[in-house]
């Protein structure tokens, strides 16, 4: 991006002063000189200069707001680091906002987990079969599930209804002056309404996804006896007797870091929205997407981290 905006500026300074002295001088002297060839013709020269400087701004203009929003972030990162650990802790709000998120995502989280063990187990199963280790399929399906699919998929249902109405409710809190009328009556609306969120799914989103990857077992249990016959107790025996201490410590450390992004950029997408009623729906919209993102983002770095380890 520097690189193109310098370009941009180079070429504008040549047609400028081609614009401007153009006139001046001699045909032979400009056609020595390797940089008026890139200029088709001189008599839209200052056209020229004005397109090239109206896209130069523009993206100048983009990279100062990517990077503004960056800036902001981070603040907001730390303003809510700040009142997470000053005094009046909010805790029944805390309490309330961990029902919602926990509570109120079991269902989605129980089909959920249910369905990536039946599918993984019917998948795998014919594949197994063809090398005769069938019987590796249930420590196979438990340690898919701890590493990697529980806690992603599980962090991008959770992006979705989560980060989604962290956005909603707070943007329209933004859009309806409530977090002015908050600060105005001395009541902190970082402290009340992004600590308590944050926390919330830093803490309940670890516990979502053990209990998906439970469900996934017993899913992948279900799987395997749609064409065979395997007992309960034999099939979660086999599964735990390949599952470690360090499979899974790395799932529920970046299970922690899935519940923070998701809930800062929740919060930060619906506190920072604009005051019309269609930035509710553009808050919730980019919560989703940028949250989603960044769970992907910080699985390839824990992966990375955990391959070195």
């Amino acid at each position: 991006m520097i690189f193109n905006i310098a370009t941009n500026a180079s070429i504008i300074i040549i047609y400028a002063f081609v614009a401007i002295y153009g006139d001046k001088i001699k045909r032979p002297v400009m056609e020595k000189i390797p940089a008026f060839k890139i200029i088709p013709n001189l008599g839209n020269a200052k056209k020229q200069v004005i397109l090239l400087g109206e896209k130069t701004y523009e993206k100048t203009k983009k990279a100062n707001n990517f990077l503004t929003e960056v800036a902001d972030f981070f603040l907001f990162i730390s303003c809510t680091f700040k009142e997470a650990f000053s005094r009046n802790f909010e805790f029944r709000e805390f309490v309330r906002q961990c029902f919602q998120i926990g509570y109120k995502s079991l269902p989605l989280i129980s089909v959920t987990g249910i369905i990536m063990g039946l599918v993984l187990t019917i998948q795998s199963r014919p594949a197994l079969v063809n090398f005769g280790a069938v019987s590796m399929l249930p420590g196979m399906v438990a340690i898919s599930l701890i590493r990697e699919m529980g806690p992603v998929i599980t962090a991008l249902i959770c992006a979705g209804k989560i980060g989604s109405g962290m956005g909603a409710e707070l943007g329209s809190m933004k859009v309806t002056e409530q977090i002015d009328a908050m600060e105005v009556s001395s009541t902190n609306p970082i402290r009340f309404l992004v600590v308590t969120r944050v926390l919330a799914a830093t803490i309940m989103i670890p516990l979502l996804v053990l209990y998906a990857d439970a469900l996934g077992i017993l899913g992948s249990w279900a799987g395997a006896n749609i064409k065979g016959d395997v007992s309960f107790v034999l099939f979660f025996s086999q599964a735990f007797s390949h599952v470690h201490f360090i499979d899974f410590l790395p799932a529920v450390v970046k299970s922690f870091f899935f519940g923070g992004v998701i809930g800062f950029v929740g919060c930060y997408k619906g506190y920072t929205a604009g005051r019309g009623t269609e930035s509710v729906g553009i808050a919730a919209n980019s919560a989703v997407v940028l949250s989603s993102l960044l769970v992907i983002i910080v699985d390839m770095v824990a992966v990375q981290i955990t391959d070195m380890l």
